[in-house]
C-alpha cells in the first residue's frame, strides 16, 4: 500500500482510505476519492505539483499534499 502522490504516470490503484477526518479529506471524498474506487495517475506538472488523476469518467487535479492523504493499493 502507498499514497496516491507516489504513483507513477499510467499506474492504477484502488483507494483504501483517507488519512484523517479533516475538511480536505472530506472534500476529496465528495469529489469521488472513496474507498474501493479505482484511480489512474495520468500525469504531473513539470515541477511535480499539481498532479492529475482519472476517477471514473472525469479527471481531477490535486496538490501533492492532498494526494498524500489518499492511501491506495497499486493494481497490476
Amino acid at each position: 500500500m502507498t499514497s496516491l502522490d507516489r504513483l507513477l504516470p499510467g499506474q492504477r490503484g484502488r483507494v483504501v482510505s483517507l488519512a484523517d477526518d479533516s475538511r480536505v479529506s472530506r472534500r476529496l471524498m465528495e469529489l469521488g476519492l472513496v474507498p474501493g474506487r479505482e484511480v489512474i495517475f495520468l500525469r504531473d506538472a513539470p515541477l511535480h505539483d499539481p498532479l492529475e488523476v482519472r476517477i471514473g469518467s472525469f479527471c481531477l487535479s490535486l496538490r501533492r499534499a492532498e494526494a498524500a492523504l489518499v492511501a491506495v493499493e497499486v493494481e497490476d
